[in-house]
Parts: structure tokens; C-alpha cells; sequence
């Protein structure tokens, strides 16, 4: 994730970085902007349409449609954005989560149970960090074993409210402070499964390929009205609209899927070395 200070509009301007999705576009505005400048040299230049032509009317078919292509595209980049953001605030639970369970556990257990709760409840986060990028690291198999064959959030939830339970039995743990303890380990689960369903559910296959169908359609019959009055200077303005209309497209698709590695993706690594610290303050103290 990109961090920085939305006051210095200059930079942010002027500035192009991995993120800016001119980069990605520039080749295909390049092909858009030629293919405008060939329709206009067609129509004016060799086949010298008066601008009387029926093709000029084609400009009514962009004004009817203009508006609810405005709303589809914001409807797109929209929904993009809650994925993003219902993204964050499940990990900012999982955090939240974290700290409170090592909390209540701090003071509730020996420092020998303690190691393994310090150990454990951070590696949840990594661990389903992992799992949401199809990813297996394993950890100190001597404190907690896992299988990377397997789901390894679960394994871990598991190991933790198996000695839990024990700790239940053996009577450092009486059964009001059991109840308070299972919901933060429940939460876990929950929380993962929020995840999974941003990260497997995409945006249904007909309707993101509808709108890049009508992106298309709409940028090459542009050309068709617009060449008669801006001549050669729709070259340019073509390639921009398409920079316009093409970007949201892009960025919704990034971040839709907020748990990978593009440039605006949640910034889960920090997310777990910050459950980690604080993890780790708290059974310290």
C-alpha cells in the first residue's frame, strides 16, 4: 500500500509511480489515438463526407447513453471500494481481537502458557495473511505444528482454544472467564471467513465484462461524430477519454481484491508486525 499526504497536490500531480495507470494504458491510448486519427483522415480526406452525414447523428446515441454510463462507472468503482474497505475493518477486528484475547490471557495464565499465546495469536494474522495469497510459511513447528496441505487459520484456532479448554480443566481458567475468552477465538473464524468471501466472491463475470464492452464501444464510435468538428485534434482528446473512462475500470479491479500485493492493496504486512508487537508488549509487561 502507497502511503501518502493528500495536501501536496503537486507531487501527486507530476508525479508517476507503479500505482498510475497511465503506464498500464499508454500503449493502448497510443493505439486509440491512431485509430481516431484514421477514421478522420478517412472521413474527411478520402471519403469527404459533408457534414450533413447521418453519421453525425451517431452524437445523439452518446448523449442518450452518457449519463447512465456515468452512473454504471460509478456504481463499479463504488462497490469496488466497499470490498476494500469492508477489508480493512475485518482486519482491524483481527487486530482489535488480538489485543484484547492477549489481554485477558495475560492475567489469567502462567509464563509458560503465556509463551504460547504470545507466539500463537500473532501468528494467526500471518497465517491468514498467507492463506488469503495462497501462501505457506512455515512457523517454529516446536511451539505449534501445521500443515500447509490443510487450512492453517483453523489449525491454529484450534491449538488455541484446545489449551484454552485445558487450562479450563485444570482450573486456571473457571468457567466465566471461559465464555469471555471463547468469543474473542470465535471471532478469529469469523473473521477469516469475511475474507474469504471478499476474496472468492469477484464482481459477477457478465456485468465486468459488460462495462469493458461498453467502454470499447463507446471510445471507437467517438471518432465517428467528433471527427467532423475536431478534425485531427481527437487524437489526443480520444486517448485521454479512454485514460479517463479505462482507469476506473482498472482501479476497481485492484482493489476489489484487497489482499494481495498491488500497490493499493490493504497493508497487511504491517497490520501483522503491529498485532505482533503489541501482542508481544502485552505479555511483557
Amino acid at each position: 500500500m502507497i502511503y501518502y499526504n493528500p495536501k501536496q497536490w503537486f507531487s501527486l500531480i507530476f508525479r508517476f509511480n507503479k500505482a498510475d495507470t497511465l503506464r498500464e494504458l499508454f500503449p493502448l491510448m497510443l493505439c486509440v489515438s491512431l485509430y481516431a486519427g484514421v477514421v478522420t483522415f478517412l472521413l474527411i480526406d478520402v471519403w469527404k463526407l459533408e457534414e450533413t452525414s447521418i453519421l453525425r447523428k451517431v452524437i445523439y446515441v452518446h448523449q442518450t447513453i452518457g449519463f447512465v454510463f456515468s452512473l454504471l462507472l460509478a456504481f463499479r468503482i463504488n462497490s469496488a471500494y466497499d470490498r476494500w474497505w469492508e477489508g480493512r475493518k475485518i482486519w482491524g477486528s483481527l487486530t482489535n481481537n488480538s489485543r484484547n484475547l492477549a489481554i485477558k490471557l495475560k492475567h489469567l495464565v502462567s509464563d509458560k502458557d503465556a509463551a504460547f499465546f504470545n507466539y500463537a495469536i500473532p501468528l494467526y494474522a500471518r497465517s491468514l495473511k498467507e492463506h488469503l495469497r495462497d501462501e505457506y510459511v512455515p512457523g517454529d513447528q516446536t511451539i505449534l505444528v501445521t500443515d500447509g496441505r490443510k487450512h492453517v487459520p483453523n489449525q491454529i484456532a484450534s491449538a488455541i482454544i484446545k489449551q484454552v479448554y485445558r487450562l479450563n480443566k485444570e482450573g486456571q481458567i473457571n468457567p466465566e472467564q471461559l465464555v469471555s475468552i471463547t468469543t474473542e477465538i470465535t471471532s478469529f473464524t469469523d473473521i477469516c471467513g469475511g475474507c474469504e468471501r471478499i476474496r472468492k466472491t469477484p464482481i459477477p463475470f457478465s456485468y465486468s465484462v459488460f462495462i469493458k464492452k461498453f467502454i470499447f464501444t463507446y471510445i471507437m464510435t467517438l471518432p465517428l461524430t467528433w471527427a467532423f468538428d475536431l478534425k485531427y485534434f481527437i487524437m489526443p482528446i480520444i486517448g485521454f477519454i479512454l485514460f479517463v473512462f479505462a482507469s476506473i475500470e482498472l482501479i476497481a479491479e485492484e482493489i476489489e481484491d484487497p489482499f494481495g500485493y498491488d500497490a493499493n492493496d490493504l497493508p497487511l504486512e504491517n497490520i501483522c508486525e503491529n498485532i505482533e508487537k503489541h501482542v508481544g508488549e502485552i505479555f511483557a509487561k
